[in-house]
């Protein structure tokens, strides 16, 4: 018998820059600056991953790191929601560009606009949820070159593109990402140097992410005064940390990794959040101080591979923070769609066991309907339902899709 109820969301999610095409934004200037650089270290940095022999043509060319069309979504979105009807899906989460939207400072493209208010009404007349994110890591070049969430006077610029949105847009949809992933975004683009900005800075990565947070608490109350119908949250990338023996030390180094991983952060945002969206991609095992994992499962990203562990990352978040939670992301690198319908099926266990443990689950928003940039990774990495040709643009849902579809329509009851 099936736990889901009648309501429940079943979708997918993919994020503006990663599928649309044809942005100019911080990011495209950042791939042009460093695709060659990208494509010379792959092969340093990749070499060891089991994907390594199939992904090393598009690796290492410069080309696999520039966005250019991609798939080109922003023109061909009818046609991929109609892939959403094919799978039984009635939700579907994307973010909307602000680099489109806002590309001058102060200057509001009526273009995009109307393109933003046809795709949600089109979703509307299919019947799918939209699910409406405000920042999945691409900027304006304007805002950026201000110095971005770096700077806390610049906070007032996302609350007033938000508004925007809201006033021009907000009847056609309810829920509300403010910010994709707030940890990744500062690990990655203020430690680790891999994403624009580059830099490595931990006093300002910790200032980024107060700004965040100060940035989604400011537009959670611009938006509630504005209509009461809007649900709003975070999208949390959330991992569950385990000792891999009983020693002191491993547990206690677990519970602390899982501490920093998810709760100093999630308790900044979570006071103006009506609901948790969690993303869910892979658990970490820790023997002493350090992570050690099985590997035996591997991702084409060489992601260790346990999606039955969602139930845990769920029942943990649920019951310290009582909100009902929304998967707002979940699944897999796998150009050869080798594991993605175990990890589906595993999954769907997974979530059914939460919810006999009084979990309170909105929906599932798989990632990714298509196959996407990657961001520093590029095109390699094929997250999709639907692989994508980049050269024809054709779209094909994998046979672990197909199943998913029919897996959906089985607990819809349609």
């Amino acid at each position: 018998m099936t736990l889901f109820p009648k309501d429940f969301l079943w979708g997918a999610t993919t994020s503006a820059h990663q599928v649309e095409g044809g942005n100019h934004n911080q990011w495209t200037v950042w791939e042009l600056e460093n695709a060659k650089t990208r494509a010379v270290q792959a092969e340093y940095h990749l070499h060891d991953y089991v994907s390594w022999d199939w992904i090393k043509k598009s690796a290492i060319e410069p080309s696999n790191y520039v966005s250019d069309l991609l798939g080109d979504h922003y023109r061909r979105y009818k046609e991929d929601f109609k892939l959403l009807t094919t799978l039984n899906m009635n939700a579907y989460r994307f973010s909307i560009e602000w680099s489109r939207v806002e590309p001058k400072e102060g200057a509001w493209s009526t273009e995009a606009m109307r393109h933003y208010k046809e795709y949600l009404q089109e979703l509307e007349r299919l019947g799918i949820e939209p699910v409406v994110t405000l920042f999945h890591f691409s900027l304006p070049v304007w805002f950026a070159e201000k110095g971005g969430f770096a700077k806390r006077g610049n906070i007032k610029y996302f609350v007033r593109f938000a508004e925007k949105i809201a006033q021009e847009l907000g009847e056609h949809f309810r829920y509300v990402i403010t910010i994709n992933e707030p940890e990744i975004y500062i690990s990655e683009s203020y430690r680790h140097q891999n994403w624009p900005p580059n830099i490595s800075s931990r006093r300002q990565a910790w200032h980024v992410l107060n700004n965040l947070a100060l940035a989604h608490k400011r537009v959670s109350k611009v938006l509630h005064a504005h209509s009461e119908r809007f649900k709003l949250s975070i999208a949390k990338n959330s991992q569950f940390i385990y000792p891999g023996d009983n020693a002191l030390l491993s547990r206690y180094s677990a519970a602390w990794m899982q501490y920093w991983q998810d709760d100093r952060v999630i308790r900044k945002f979570i006071r103006h959040c009506d609901f948790l969206g969690v993303n869910y991609y892979f658990s970490n095992r820790v023997y002493g101080y350090r992570v050690h994992n099985p590997n035996q499962d591997l991702s084409d990203l060489n992601w260790d591979m346990h999606p039955a562990d969602i139930q845990f990352v769920l029942e943990r978040l649920a019951r310290k923070y009582h909100k009902p939670i929304l998967i707002t992301e979940n699944g897999l690198a796998d150009a050869k769609d080798a594991h993605r319908e175990w990890w589906i099926k595993e999954t769907l266990s997974a979530l059914q066991q939460a919810m006999k443990h009084e979990v309170e689950l909105i929906g599932y928003l798989h990632w990714s309907l298509l196959d996407n940039f990657e961001w520093a990774e590029g095109r390699w990495p094929r997250f999709g339902l639907a692989a994508v040709d980049y050269v024809t643009g054709k779209r094909i849902l994998r046979p672990s899709a197909l199943k998913l579809g029919r897996a959906i329509k089985k607990l819809r009851g349609l």
